[in-house]
């Protein structure tokens, strides 16, 4: 196995077990569909750690709006950070982020990411109807 399969690996590994932590709390035991949420956030999470830091910092929160098509000056990115940042080390760690999306507080990110779903959801949704048998 190369040092990079190896590297990921752990990577991936560190931040189940921040989801699993989640899902055992029972603060989130209402949420529906919780552990689907939880790998659809960490997968999400993934493609935007670009350097696997478990933090998402500025430059990579700017390259996350520029693919969202919702491109940020710099004001705003730390702006958005500073939304969603609790321990205050101005990036987002993968904690941060999942209470981000998990919590009934909005923020900025949390409303990019839910439109983006949203708009996910019709794209899926879209194509031609199923033909029907009579």
């Amino acid at each position: 196995m190369d040092q990079g399969a190896t590297k990921h690996g752990g990577y991936e590994q560190a931040l189940d077990e921040i989801v699993k932590t989640y899902e055992t709390s029972g603060d989130y035991a209402d949420v529906e569909g919780l552990g689907e949420l939880l790998q659809k956030y960490k997968k999400q999470f993934m493609e935007y750690d670009e350097n696997e830091s478990r933090d998402i910092d500025a430059m990579e929160l700017k390259r996350m709006m520029e693919k969202l098509g919702q491109a940020k000056t710099h004001l705003e990115l730390k702006n958005m950070i500073a939304e969603v940042d609790r321990d205050n080390s101005r990036t987002i760690s993968f904690n941060d982020f999942l209470f981000m999306r998990l919590e009934k507080k909005t923020s900025t990110l949390k409303m990019i990411l839910m439109f983006e779903d949203k708009k996910k959801e019709k794209e899926k949704s879209g194509g031609p109807a199923p033909k029907r048998d009579l």
